[in-house]
């Protein structure tokens, strides 16, 4: 997040920090972050348990998982794993009835999990199943994990919720409707969320980010040799959202974008349009076998 995206707030509390010294607001909290096993996930819960958090691992894959948190465990911090997959409803009601008799209530929570598909309209029309299941992983996955925990955050009047969702919200960016469309319901939820709970000191903040060099573009062609953030940079911005709380955390191209669109939505079209053009489907999106460099 630049210093001219941030809240006077936010500046103010970390020039306090600064200075003063103090501590990060995570130390001795308790902080969940799905998807930990690898990416931002991971990058964020070695961040988070640098400040002194009990961080709550959660992700699908028990050995990575375990992975990860021995290595927190190994660098003096404290982390314990849970493993779920956050497709599963019930799966999710278990967790969330084990955390709360465990911790009582969940302070900090970052919704990272998720699953992209690049895949144009034109190859889509018999997979409807792209849709679906953008919702179970992006959408409804968050949404009833959130709800589950959120009772006894307004309960002990605190708690911020970080959902990791995308620039392509403001983007709108073709050949991604099946996972933009379900990173913004997410986003849509959690601006009404804090709004719903504002008055208990529970909020949330949609952080838009951009291209982060995870193994979740890898199938994606189209991002070969781009540039990209790193993980370990895309956490600390995350850490930092999780300690000033802003509403929202967006970059430079998404918000001129999202400006554009509002502006001059037939020429952002056109732009969009003529990129896509350009950029077509990636071998895995046509279902064909990748064509890798030889050796």
């Amino acid at each position: 997040m630049s210093l001219l995206l941030q809240t006077p707030r936010a500046r103010v509390g970390r020039l306090v920090r600064r200075v003063t010294g103090a501590h990060s607001p995570l130390m001795g909290a308790t902080v969940m972050v799905t998807g930990a096993s690898s990416g931002i996930g991971e990058a964020t819960s070695y961040a988070v348990a640098r400040r002194g958090a009990h961080v709550l691992l959660v992700a699908r894959r028990a050995d990575e998982l375990e992975r990860v948190r021995a290595a927190i465990v190994a660098d003096g911090g404290r982390a314990t794993a849970y493993t779920v997959d956050l497709t599963d409803g019930d799966a999710i009601d278990a967790l969330v009835a084990e955390v709360l008799e465990r911790h009582s209530a969940v302070d900090y929570l970052v919704n990272n999990a998720g699953r992209s598909i690049r895949r144009s309209l034109d190859l889509s029309y018999d997979r409807f199943h792209d849709f679906e299941r953008m919702m179970a992983v992006n959408f409804f996955g968050p949404v009833r994990l959130t709800m589950g925990l959120l009772p006894a955050m307004r309960a002990q009047r605190f708690g911020h919720v970080v959902n990791v969702v995308t620039w392509g919200n403001q983007v709108k960016a073709p050949k991604f409707a099946a996972y933009i469309a379900a990173k913004s319901a997410l986003d849509v939820f959690g601006r009404i969320m804090g709004r719903e709970a504002f008055f208990d000191n529970v909020t949330c903040t949609n952080m838009r980010v951009a291209l982060v060099r995870t193994p979740m573009i890898g199938p994606t062609d189209a991002y070969a040799g781009r540039r990209a953030e790193s993980p370990e940079h895309c956490a600390e911005r995350l850490v930092r959202a999780l300690e000033d709380r802003p509403v929202t955390v967006n970059g430079l191209i998404g918000s001129t974008a999202e400006v554009l669109n509002l502006v001059a939505p037939r020429l952002s079209d056109f732009l969009a349009a003529e990129l896509s053009r350009r950029m077509p489907d990636s071998a895995a999106a046509r279902g064909e076998p990748r064509v890798r460099d030889s050796a």
